[in-house]
């Protein structure tokens, strides 16, 4: 059974930074498409970095150019850096993984991922 634990969560001011971690346990990261998800109060969660088993990256339109997914196979950890931050990103996030291949017209659905972590809160502060 996979298991996913973020990390790295906090509040921060707009324009700040912040750089979460998902450790995966239970089976090796680099078997799965991965990726991290956020969801603010009253909204729907939405996807926002998606890393392909073979190394495809992307991101939602509206935070490209800021944030980056990466992933360290050794140590099983999936990371999201968020630079230039802003109150619009305050929400709860999420990593996701899947062993099936989630598909380009899936990589943003939350239906598509089986395993998920308990999420980790983002703050930003105008």
């Amino acid at each position: 059974q996979l298991r996913l634990m973020e990390s790295g969560g906090g509040s921060v001011q707009a324009g700040g930074s912040l750089r979460l971690s998902c450790l995966v346990s239970g089976d090796t990261i680099d078997g799965y498409d991965v990726a991290w998800f956020r969801q603010s109060p009253g909204k729907e969660r939405e996807g926002v970095a998606f890393f392909r088993r073979d190394g495809v990256t992307n991101y939602r339109d509206s935070v490209k150019g800021r944030f980056t997914i990466s992933k360290d196979n050794a140590k099983d950890t999936l990371y999201l850096q968020m630079n230039a931050l802003k109150p619009e990103d305050t929400a709860l996030f999420y990593c996701a993984a899947e062993i099936n291949d989630v598909g380009d017209r899936l990589k943003f659905d939350p239906e598509a991922y089986n395993y998920w972590g308990q999420g980790t809160q983002v703050t930003v502060s105008s």
